[in-house]
């Protein structure tokens, strides 16, 4: 039986290691708290983060890094995004020979405004990981409800393998070179539902989500193009697939503090009462700098920027979007291959 370790034991690394296990391999499930994984050893499933999903019996839930790495052929890890450099760190004298590396965090991270690929790369090196990401709330992929998700990789056996290793009749992988577009993609998203959050918050309709989602999906685009993206990745699973589960479903922890903000709750509060890791706080910082960094204008991020970080109403956020300047939909100039969206 082929070996898997599976860092991280929230609700997706949890999701993961139950879907790995149904199909016949051993999964070493690795948090840091011992009393924590013998909780979920003693009673086969995440009662926290993924209630009601039984563990198969091939979820080995573990405190120990070196017994969870120890001749796994898969490394999956399912940390939040700033704790991504941390982990590579504790693993990469651990990492077997040969092992594939998969990255199922969505974000930027902070202070270096790097890709976490791109984190990986230098702490891991000589490993090319896989980035594993798309439309995938873990509550659903837990139950087998058929999803969707993409595996990018610039080395096409490596994100073939992990298709191979993820694929079962209820969750389908697809795969995608474009590593920088499939990352930008799922880590801005979670501003974006932020921001549909927020408007729901504020009492706005499906006008105003609608709006946002599109318009985000604009500045998602036009970032991800000038940072050397394919702009048809914006157009798939990981750009508009991801947008729209991620700000319509209740799921979905970055559009529940959104409400929360713009319900008028500070935003130490929102963090506390959703209770968990909510990515799109640290993105939106990461996205205001990257698109100052490449001079793109991203006025949605603008205003979450100023939101969440200087004190800003939503409300007032909401009317300095409303009050831009006129300006076309849609330019593109397809000379030389250049797209503005």
């Amino acid at each position: 039986m082929q070996k898997v370790g599976v860092l991280g034991a929230g609700s997706w690394g949890t999701a993961l290691a139950v879907v790995l296990a149904k199909k016949g391999y051993r999964v070493y499930l690795y948090g840091r708290k011992p009393e924590i994984m013998a909780q979920l050893g003693s009673s086969r499933q995440n009662k926290r983060y993924l209630p009601g999903v039984e563990f198969p019996a091939g979820v080995v839930p573990t405190s120990d890094l070196a017994l969870t790495l120890h001749k796994a052929g898969l490394v999956v890890l399912a940390v939040p995004s700033h704790a991504v450099r941390d982990t590579a760190r504790m693993l990469q004298p651990l990492l077997p020979s040969g092992a594939v590396v998969v990255n199922t965090a969505k974000g930027i991270e902070e202070g270096t405004y790097l890709r976490l690929s791109q984190v990986l790369r230098q702490e891991l090196p000589g490993v090319e990981p896989v980035a594993l990401s798309g439309p995938s709330h873990a509550e659903e992929v837990g139950l087998d409800a058929p999803t969707a998700i993409v595996a990018a990789c610039s080395e096409r056996s490596l994100a073939e393998q992990v298709q191979d290793y993820f694929m079962t009749p209820s969750l389908r992988v697809y795969t995608n070179p474009d590593v920088t577009g499939v990352e930008l993609g799922g880590a801005l998203k979670n501003v974006i539902a932020l921001c549909t959050g927020i408007a729901d918050g504020l009492g706005f309709g499906d006008n105003t989500k609608a709006a946002l989602m599109t318009r985000g999906l604009a500045e998602i685009g036009r970032l991800g193009i000038a940072m050397g993206a394919n702009p048809l990745t914006f157009a798939g699973l990981t750009g508009v697939g991801d947008l729209i589960v991620t700000c319509t479903s209740m799921h979905s922890r970055n559009r529940r503090a959104g409400i929360l903000l713009g319900q008028g709750k500070p935003l130490a509060q929102v963090l506390e009462e959703v209770g968990m890791v909510v990515e799109g706080v640290r993105t939106t910082k990461g996205a205001y700098f990257l698109a100052q960094k490449h001079q793109v204008e991203m006025p949605i991020v603008e205003q979450a920027y100023r939101v969440l970080f200087e004190g800003a109403s939503p409300y007032q956020g909401v009317k300095n979007l409303m009050q831009r300047g006129k300006t076309h939909e849609i330019e593109e100039v397809v000379t030389n291959q250049e797209w503005k969206l």
